[in-house]
């Protein structure tokens, strides 16, 4: 018992250093602001600056060289469409805002994470903000205070309201992604049924998003997850979602018409589309024609509201209706393509692309690497599911959205944490070890 007995300023030293990360993802929980810097990006600054003293004050060298490579290719696709926008202030915001979620905050993530123990805090903490959104869209929907659709304030959108209706699906996809990843880990039975507990929890307000590409990337990367866990967890698994859903989509009534609908939409994209599907391929190809007008390079950062009306066609409404969730009703112009490939064509062109899109396949590589690895021998298949699955779902999720509102700064802890699995695991002693201070908090957490 004396290891399990560890007084409350070592404990505090102990998770130091992941506390400025921890806070990026608590303070998510509070109502969103508007469009400027929130909360968590604020923090977010402020983990940065952290992450930079520490450095310092212990003179080490903050990345390897074969991740401040694959952190740092996207800034030359950056750096290009910069120079290439239509005004100063557009270039450096959008460059600042890029660096921001796909270079600064990962890389935070892999310098300030020590081990394992780490790794697990980060995780479930991105399973607390989940099941906290996903507790305030469930409220929404049931007493009719969510986001506007289909003519009724029922969507769920947690606190980031109706400006950001993507805020609540990813972080509570994420959310479900972490807790996928823990419960199929060899850790504790306790806290393996509890992180189960929480993926089928939080299965209900990800329905009530509407959020048809945060579906398929969730059910996508959980069954990736599962097959890589192995097939007879996989079978029992896929058992009890099937069991859980039935119950709360016919037991509890949650299989309203409208949901009902919006599940058979995702299979009607070609034959009778409706209007958001039609505005999305409507805005694909605009992207698509300014690539060819600026293959290399794209047409600027920010650039393309500017070009929207240039290339696309009749068919594009002029905008969605906006309101709900203690908002007033108004008509939000269509400004992205909602598919990160595509707006990263567009603007950036086939460098910023490739540099971009380079640095996240060597990520998922490298990560795929450490998680077999593990399989055959060595512990942390948690955190290998875990980082492998926030990566995956935030691919398959790209095909359907980019960028944009308070919870993207949530991609760059994501990344982080994918990073500090794929390239920071095999360089530095890992601290969650029985041996450290770190490993015995985590086996009292157990206890």
């Amino acid at each position: 018992m004396s290891h399990l007995l560890v007084p409350l300023p070592r404990r505090a030293a102990a998770l130091g250093p992941v506390l400025p990360l921890v806070a990026v993802v608590a303070l998510l929980a509070l109502p969103s602001a508007g469009d400027g810097a929130g909360p968590a990006d604020v923090m977010s600054a402020l983990a940065v600056g952290y992450c930079v003293v520490r450095l310092l004050r212990e003179r080490r060298r903050p990345l390897s060289p074969r991740a401040a490579v694959v952190l740092g290719l996207p800034v030359v696709g950056l750096a290009l469409a910069a120079m290439g926008s239509g005004s100063a202030a557009a270039g450096i915001g959008g460059m600042g805002r890029y660096l921001q979620v796909f270079v600064l905050v990962p890389a935070v993530v892999l310098v300030l994470l020590r081990g394992r123990a780490d790794f697990r805090v980060l995780a479930w903490s991105f399973v607390g903000l989940a099941l906290w959104q996903g507790a305030v869209g469930v409220h929404q929907y049931v007493t009719g205070t969510g986001a506007s659709y289909q003519g009724e304030t029922v969507r769920a959108v947690g606190t980031f309201g109706a400006q950001d209706v993507m805020g609540m699906a990813t972080a509570v996809s994420l959310g479900v992604v972490c807790a996928a990843g823990l419960a199929l880990g060899p850790a504790p039975r306790r806290q393996r049924v509890a992180a189960a507990g929480c993926a089928l929890v939080l299965v209900l307000p990800l329905a009530l998003s509407f959020s048809r590409g945060a579906w398929i990337a969730t059910v996508l990367t959980c069954s990736v997850q599962l097959a890589l866990a192995g097939l007879r967890r996989a079978l029992k698994v896929g058992a009890a979602v099937v069991a859980s859903g039935v119950v709360l989509m016919g037991g509890l009534g949650v299989g309203t018409a409208m949901l009902s609908e919006r599940v058979d939409s995702i299979t009607q994209v070609t034959d009778v589309p409706d209007q958001s599907v039609i505005d999305r391929y409507t805005l694909w190809a605009a992207a698509t024609g300014m690539w060819r007008e600026e293959p290399l390079t794209g047409v600027g950062l920010k650039g393309f509201p500017e070009h929207r009306d240039r290339h696309a066609a009749l068919a594009l409404s002029s905008g969605s209706d906006v309101g709900g969730a203690g908002g007033t009703y108004h008509r939000q112009a269509l400004l992205s393509p909602h598919n990160m490939y595509l707006l990263v064509l567009s603007e950036q062109g086939l460098v910023g692309l490739l540099t971009l899109a380079g640095s996240w396949l060597a990520l998922l590589v490298c990560a795929v690497r450490g998680l077999l690895r593990v399989r055959r021998r060595g512990p942390g298949l948690d955190c290998g599911l875990v980082a492998c699955g926030l990566l995956l779902w935030q691919l398959t999720d790209y095909a359907y959205g980019d960028i944009g509102g308070p919870s993207t700064v949530l991609t760059g802890v994501a990344l982080g944490l994918t990073a500090w699995w794929g390239l920071a695991r095999d360089e530095r002693p890992d601290t969650a070890s029985p041996d450290g201070v770190a490993g015995r908090l985590e086996e009292a957490v157990a206890r």
